[in-house]
């Protein structure tokens, strides 16, 4: 007995549910496009003609990103980022996935309109990374760097802007009695000159 479309079609879904996880929607978009193929497929083999799938290749290529986000900020979510070009989902888009679309994150950024700012990661990453961050101190750190850097510019020195004083702890060596080139040089002294 030969099975039907729909069963071939629900087979052919539910193994791919089982090889990674998909909303229900994404099932029911998933069992259509494969139904949807299958009968093509048997229509094409039923006339005795070619599958025409060129046409499909180039309709997804003309209208990338006409995913189910009518809104580009859309495409970042709590736990995932869906690429706008091709609809690959992970939870950063990075730079070695746009090369494949032959872009760079400054383009794909412009032609979908992200700010320039805007981290192109799942939001719960980003939290995570934020988080981190805090935890090791890095916003007071960055605006201590920060008010160095001005300061710099400015002209004052970096001892004066942390309040503290150059030490001027070098010993006097004429003013000892001992002439400098019998004896050794102190661990004292050398720590001094390197200073």
């Amino acid at each position: 007995m030969t099975k039907k479309l729909y069963e071939i079609s629900a087979e052919l879904v539910q193994a791919q549910v089982a090889s990674s996880a998909m909303s229900s929607e994404e099932i029911a978009e998933s069992l259509r496009k494969v139904f949807n193929t299958l009968s093509s497929m048997q229509k094409s083999e039923n006339e005795g003609t070619a599958i025409e799938t060129t046409d499909t290749i180039e309709s997804q290529s003309e209208q990338p990103g006409t995913m189910e986000f009518s809104d580009p900020m859309d495409s970042i979510q709590q736990d995932r980022v869906v690429c706008l070009e091709c609809g690959a989902e992970m939870r950063q888009l990075t730079a070695k996935h746009l090369s494949t679309h032959e872009m760079t994150i400054r383009e794909y950024k412009k032609k979908w309109g992200f700010s320039l700012k805007q981290s192109l990661s799942a939001r719960s990453l980003s939290k995570a990374r934020s988080k981190a961050a805090k935890k090791r101190g890095l916003p007071e750190n960055l605006i201590r760097y920060r008010e160095e850097q001005k300061a710099m510019k400015s002209g004052e020195s970096r001892d004066q802007l942390t309040g503290k004083e150059a030490s001027t702890s070098q010993p006097d060596t004429q003013s000892e009695s001992r002439p400098e080139a019998d004896l050794p040089e102190s661990k004292e002294t050398k720590k001094a000159k390197k200073k």
